[in-house]
């Protein structure tokens, strides 16, 4: 499953999210966020409810009148982790509200934890907000309680993520996100902007652009222009560019539009980075994932975005094993793996989840070929990763400081996203630098994964 990092996950770090000063009477609560950046987005947005309400936010269990659990529900694995974590939430705290994907099965959790307050769906925030008032009820102090610009972030200071829509309008048989999130549900570009103005008048360096299907930004709505702003992507994202912070895509869909978004890279309004979900590369296999089988033009695709923007980084996930996946179908994706040459890869062993439909496919592979086949991809991938990476030596980058320490200071290129891509270690000269300065840096020394540099 992928999950926030440690730093903000209480029930991993015990000083994961800065205390507010607590006033007298002021009740407190805390967060446990699960799951993707979609998932921290409404942890945010929660948080930032209560704590205009008066409420306090705890950076542990001790310290919190209750707890919220916003769960993850995609796989079983992750399920499996959101039950550990309701239940260390009970332990250390007693009193705990549920929400999130895994909300959208309340039976499967009070099945395992009877004693939670309340379960929640998805983006259900004002039954959320109920939850938490019936549990602890607020005493706002309007004189105190004051609420940053911002919100309440549990990202650094200088990245956010950017929401731009929820649910999605795909039907992939191994996917249940849209019978949790619903349909695709666009938010008014003019809405997208004011909050990403906002968050850039906060101090934000860096905008992460997500959504269940970004491509498809805008389309519920007929790409209707409102308040001078127009619901597509391509506008959304010149938009953005002009604010003057880094603005990096995810989750795109490589619908023929994109290729529009590529100029926006050449002229430095959007990061050349495409965060694309190919999931697979034979057309057999991507027929029965109910995924467009176009492989072949995805390779032209590619090649005409080098193109345009020879810079252009491409990240992606897969998806090996899957039910009827023969060993021919899992060569063609090692071979389209050599010709795509893609920058930033990650790969994903099937496993069923209730309710898919792929569930009941015929063909399902045993354990060991599953575990096998992911060994030989990691394996391409990271030699296609490292290649790269030597191609970058003694070249300039520009780099964004996520952390400073005794040691160094980490920072990440216009290649690599927050928790899930490379970094570039800076070790020597540092001193001064502190986390969302944006600097320039000379390639070193490369890795599998991470660069390092001086300045």
């Amino acid at each position: 499953m992928s999950q926030n990092p440690p730093l903000i996950r209480p029930d991993l770090a015990r000083a994961s999210i800065p205390a507010d000063p607590r006033r007298a009477g002021q009740p407190t609560i805390g967060m446990v966020s699960l799951g993707c950046p979609k998932a921290l987005v409404d942890s945010e947005r929660i948080l930032t409810r209560l704590r205009a309400e008066g409420y306090a936010i705890s950076p542990d269990y001790a310290g919190a009148d209750a707890v919220i659990v916003n769960t993850c529900g995609f796989l079983d694995s992750a399920k499996a982790e959101s039950l550990d974590a309701i239940g260390e939430a009970l332990t250390e705290n007693g009193r705990v509200i549920v929400t999130g994907c895994l909300g959208a099965e309340p039976d499967y959790i009070t099945g395992a934890h009877p004693k939670v307050l309340a379960v929640t769906g998805p983006h259900q925030y004002e039954q959320v907000l109920d939850a938490v008032h019936l549990a602890v009820p607020p005493s706002p102090d309007p004189f105190v309680d004051l609420l940053p610009a911002s919100g309440v972030k549990l990202t650094p200071r200088h990245y956010s993520y950017l929401k731009i829509s929820e649910g999605c309008n795909h039907h992939c048989r191994f996917c249940i996100i849209p019978d949790m999130r619903g349909r695709l549900v666009s938010r008014p570009a003019h809405a997208i902007l004011r909050e990403a103005e906002r968050l850039v008048e906060a101090g934000v360096r860096e905008l992460l652009v997500i959504s269940q299907d970004t491509s498809a930004y805008g389309v519920d709505l007929k790409h209707a222009e409102a308040r001078g702003h127009r619901a597509h992507i391509t506008d959304l994202a010149r938009d953005l560019g002009r604010l003057g912070a880094w603005v990096r895509l995810h989750y795109v869909y490589p619908y023929p539009h994109v290729r529009d978004l590529i100029p926006l890279m050449g002229e430095g309004l959007v990061l050349p980075y495409l965060d694309i979900p190919f999931q697979h590369a034979h057309p057999d296999t991507l027929k029965r994932m109910a995924r467009p089988a176009a492989a072949a033009r995805t390779l032209d695709e590619i090649a005409a975005w080098r193109q345009s923007c020879p810079d252009i980084t491409l990240r992606s996930t897969f998806i090996v094993g899957y039910p009827g996946e023969t060993e021919a179908e899992f060569q063609t994706l090692l071979d389209w793996l050599d010709e795509a040459q893609l920058d930033r890869v990650g790969c994903f062993q099937y496993e069923n989840v209730a309710g898919a439909r792929a569930n009941d496919l015929p063909g399902h592979v045993a354990p060991e070929v599953k575990q096998d086949r992911f060994d030989r991809f990691m394996q391409k991938a990271q030699a296609i990763s490292e290649a790269k990476l030597q191609a970058k030596l003694g070249t300039r980058q520009q780099v964004i400081v996520d952390h400073v320490d005794a040691e160094g200071a980490t920072c990440r290129t216009k290649a690599d996203a927050p928790e899930i891509d490379g970094n570039l270690f800076i070790d020597q000269g540092f001193e001064e630098l502190s986390p969302g300065d944006i600097v320039t840096v000379t390639v070193d020394e490369a890795g599998e994964y991470d660069l390092w540099g001086h300045l």
